[in-house]
């Protein structure tokens, strides 16, 4: 099942079914993050993501893989949330890919991804779903710590269904003072977003969700604070995670 070569250094997690059984294949620790076995209940594995030294810092190229065997559910969590520290003149990068077989699934509610003072990174989410596959990801960008601005950051994320693009974004906020223009941040210092991708509910939720053009809800939340955008978005996330749960019978 496994087609794709692991990258060196890199946090790898491949699920792999038997049967009516789905197993944590392959675990494999990287420079920064270690992947942690949580539970597993037939089709459904639950997997953390553990840090185990400081990130982000100048030169550090964090890389993490997930690799979802057809009709499995990966499920990501992760206990504490990425710093990207003060890059003193440098730059640091982070990439995700994923990629999830047909009839698949992936979640990953990650934690704040923080970008300090002085901070210069990339980071960046590619993912493939084959058919009828699909993922739920919830993130949340912030920057700044207390009393920062917030340093350099450009994201960029592209996801294919079935080899079709359907989310291709690129937000470039290394110019503070571009990030308070209309169709930005306006002023605002944390993104919340939530993504189901590879289909759409026909539940009606209030503000926030934009029907993407093909297989796709995106919903998004501009706060002040942290906790603002998680209680913005928290009911979506929770309706739309008992929909993708609720075809491996996740209770």
């Amino acid at each position: 099942m496994n087609t794709s070569a692991p990258v060196s250094g890199a946090t790898r997690i491949v699920v792999e079914r038997t049967g009516d059984t789905a197993t944590a294949a392959e675990l494999i620790s990287g420079d920064f993050l270690a992947p942690r076995f949580v539970s597993s209940r037939g089709l459904h594995v639950r997997i953390a993501l553990v840090g185990h030294s400081a990130t982000l810092l100048a030169g550090d190229d964090l890389r993490i893989e997930f690799d979802v065997a057809p009709g499995t559910f990966l499920e990501v969590i992760e206990p504490s949330g990425t710093v990207a520290y003060n890059a003193r003149g440098g730059h640091a990068s982070w990439t995700a890919t994923a990629r999830v077989g047909a009839g698949g699934a992936l979640v990953w509610r990650a934690a704040p991804f923080v970008v300090a003072g002085g901070a210069n990174v990339s980071r960046r989410i590619d993912i493939s779903l084959e058919a009828d596959a699909v993922a739920l990801l919830d993130e949340m960008v912030v920057l700044g710590r207390t009393g920062e601005i917030g340093g350099a950051l450009r994201s960029d994320q592209r996801i294919t269904v079935d080899g079709t693009p359907l989310l291709v974004e690129t937000l470039d906020l290394r110019s503070v003072s571009g990030r308070s223009l209309p169709g930005v941040l306006g002023g605002c210092r944390v993104l919340g977003t939530t993504m189901l991708l590879g289909m759409k509910t026909t539940d009606t939720v209030d503000g926030h969700v934009t029907p993407l053009a093909g297989p796709g809800m995106l919903a998004r939340a501009l706060t002040d604070h942290a906790h603002q955008a998680t209680a913005a978005l928290e009911e979506i996330c929770a309706d739309w995670y008992a929909t993708v749960a609720g075809r491996y019978s996740v209770v």
